[in-house]
């Protein structure tokens, strides 16, 4: 067994190695950028190695850094984790090259499996069956094209190397196809650096079904039973569990067997998945997708039911023992469900959702526990979450006799969630949790994309506002009434609204919830028994004004109760310069501090043109120039965070007359990019300016 072992991987699952390190007693060794010399897994390791300024090419990315640490260090393995250089052959090779054991397949599996082309024809020649698609590699685009048309719309554009529904797209519209080849090939190469494309027919409705392989190096191979990853937005997995409800026993053997033999084609060692795609209307008709020769984000539903741990699983082949199972030993117990917490904001725009990745400073945290719930996290308070890497923050894991009491005890734990100072997609993973069609198992990849916008709330509730307000106002007379113990307190030096001879003055305090429209809540009296007005800060407050009360907080992060309509609404808070952060069963609401009067900045009185950063990032591709005359609708940016692009659009025709980037730019959250000026149509007179009198 290794004596130190060196995790070349960050956040939740460089801490997730760590655990099973300590647990076996081998030292653990961590490596960080910049951007993370405070993060969680470099304090929990035995020793941890800076390798670099933020950017991952230069640190995580970098072979001959992370070599150079573990030599350092004395590393005799290294654990790749999942993500960066965990499916890169040449890593594997360097790794060997270098007199270390790299905890994974050999690279020949690695580099066969990574490619999605030379790894269909490798199975299919196993007899595993494999989804139409297109032959060879290195297809131009007008081969694609041609493929696409062969094999008839719908269809699916995939890289042929990494994974992670980066760069895959659905082609619906033949006219479309040229610009989303263009756009997978530029994702593709930025997340993998290479640009090989495939086209597969597209399987309405489909089930993605996922066997977990493990093989030693002396000829044993097993599969573990399969997981359900049908939940899924934008081809990216966000609840994962196992087993699945599709299944029956005949189906679950049959797809064990196909993903045995697929490893047992390649020669692979260690843990690694195979996914397959299942029309849901005919479980027993599955397609083999492709293989992960890595450990899987969603492992840990996979430890649940079985009572394995892979990640030692995968230290103990790497050492050269043998599994101390065979296949009739593996039992399934249980059910497991795992979501999947990311940094990212939820958008609303008609019957459609972008989610946008977030950053900022972890101000305060809560992470659940109780009977059956596993937490995998990266997070600590202080925390800063940037968009370098992805934006998966942690997992939260339920475990249950039963799948129904997987999913209560799911959503109880995500209930219990707090994560201030970071807009998090909890709030969403809850209400979709409790989709009917989730509770039934009536799963399909498009369920989430469909249904997305009933899961978000359109609007920011009420009580929302109105527990800012009083907050706002407690602090407003706690921070600014004198207490001296000896001292006469001058009453009129209190800002509590108290006038002399006449009612109680309204308090105005204006928020603006990112993506909302500013609205004003006034208060008067004291918070243990105020009155309030609320309204859009366009328009004239309410004359009958409502009641509340404000429970005292128990400190930053911690539960402050509002009173409101006989009704309570316990809230976690944290308050900063810039505005508060509030959170309530998994939701999480960021009050910014609004000027009524500044118009810029992308608020409600900025140009009806303006375009505005949705995240902070970077400006990858500018397809438009000052002068351009552009339609409604039209491509002018496109702004890539944490490998997620977002296209910017014209609003409405007209002239494009500011354009404020360039590609390479790093654009912050609601920063201008370009003005749109509409078209004046000739058939309307302008007003006539107004006389003065």
């Amino acid at each position: 067994m290794f004596e130190t072992v060196l995790v070349a991987n960050r956040g939740e699952i460089a801490v997730r190695v760590i655990r099973t390190l300590r647990a076996l007693g081998i030292r653990s060794v961590a490596v960080f950028s910049d951007a993370d010399a405070d993060a969680r897994h470099v304090r929990e390791a035995d020793t941890a190695v800076r390798i670099g300024p933020a950017a991952a090419t230069e640190s995580y990315l970098s072979v001959e850094r992370l070599l150079d640490a573990a030599a350092r260090t004395g590393a005799q393995a290294v654990h790749p984790g999942y993500g960066f250089l965990a499916e890169n052959a040449a890593f594997a090779r360097a790794c060997t090259d270098a007199g270390l054991v790299f905890i994974g397949p050999p690279a020949g599996a690695i580099e066969l499996m990574g490619d999605k082309i030379r790894a269909k024809e490798t199975v299919q020649a196993a007899g595993v069956p494999v989804v139409p698609g297109s032959s060879g590699s290195g297809l131009t685009d007008a081969e694609l094209a041609d493929a696409a048309h062969a094999i008839g719309m719908p269809v699916l554009l995939k890289p042929s190397a990494g994974g992670g529904g980066k760069g895959m797209r659905l082609v619906r519209d033949a006219a479309l196809l040229g610009e989303e080849i263009a756009a997978a090939r530029r994702e593709a190469r930025g997340s993998f650096g290479d640009d090989t494309l495939l086209v597969e027919r597209w399987i309405d409705r489909p089930r993605h079904i996922e066997i977990q392989v493990l093989a030693d190096g002396h000829g044993g191979v097993v599969h573990l039973g399969e997981r359900e990853c049908s939940l899924q937005r934008r081809h990216q997995k966000i609840i994962e569990e196992a087993p699945s409800v599709l299944l029956d026993e005949a189906t679950r053997a049959a797809m064990g067997e196909a993903a045995v033999q697929a490893a047992r084609s390649c020669g692979y060692t260690g843990a690694g998945t195979v996914e397959f795609i299942v029309p849901g209307g005919d479980p027993s008709a599955y397609y083999f997708m492709e293989m992960n020769t890595r450990l899987q984000v969603e492992h840990p539903v996979t430890e649940l039911i079985t009572g394995l741990d892979l990640v030692e699983w995968q230290i103990r082949v790497a050492a050269g023992e043998r599994l101390g199972f065979a296949q009739e030993d593996v039992t399934l117990t249980g059910h497991a469900v795992e979501a999947r917490l990311c940094a990212e904001t939820a958008r609303v725009s008609g019957d459609r959702v972008d989610f946008l990745p977030s950053a900022g400073t972890v101000l305060a945290l809560r992470e659940p526990a109780g009977e059956g719930i596993r937490v995998d996290s990266g997070l600590v308070a202080g925390a800063e979450v940037g968009t370098s890497y992805d934006p998966m923050l942690a997992k939260i894991v339920a475990h249950g006799p039963d799948r129904a009491t997987a999913l209560r005890r799911l959503r109880a734990a995500l209930a219990e969630t707090v994560v201030l100072g970071v807009d998090t997609n909890v709030g969403f993973l809850r209400r979709l949790l409790a989709h009917p069609s989730v509770v039934s198992g009536d799963l399909d990849t498009g369920l989430v994309d469909r249904d997305a916008a009933t899961l978000v709330p359109a609007e920011v509730p009420e009580e929302v506002y109105v527990a800012g307000g009083l907050l706002r106002r407690q602090g407003l007379s706690a921070g600014q009434a004198p207490r001296p113990p000896a001292e006469w307190v001058d009453p009129f030096s209190v800002p509590s609204g108290w006038r002399l001879g006449g009612e109680a003055a309204w308090t105005a305090h204006h928020f603006r919830a990112p993506g909302h429209a500013p609205v004003t809540v006034r208060v008067r009296g004291d918070v243990d028994g105020a009155e309030f007005l609320l309204a859009p800060s366009d328009e004239t407050a309410p004359t009958v004004p409502g009641s509340a009360k404000l429970l005292p907080s128990r400190g930053p992060g911690e539960q402050t109760t509002l009173q409101l309509d006989g009704l309570t609404h316990p809230f976690a808070i944290t308050t900063t310069p810039q505005g508060i952060w509030l959170a309530r069963q998994g939701d999480t609401w960021h009050l910014l501090t609004h000027d009524p009067v500044d118009v810029g900045g992308g608020g409600a009185g900025a140009h009806a043109g303006t375009l505005t950063a949705p995240m902070p990032g970077t400006v990858t591709v500018v397809k438009a120039a000052v002068g351009d005359e552009v339609e409604a609708g039209q491509s002018l940016l496109v702004v890539e965070a944490m490998k997620m692009e977002h296209v910017i659009a014209a609003p409405h025709a007209g002239t494009v007359t500011e354009l404020d980037v360039t590609p390479g730019s790093t654009v912050a959250m609601d920063q201008v990019l370009a003005v749109v000026t509409p078209v004046v149509s000739p058939d309307v007179t302008p007003a006539a300016p107004l006389e003065e009198s």
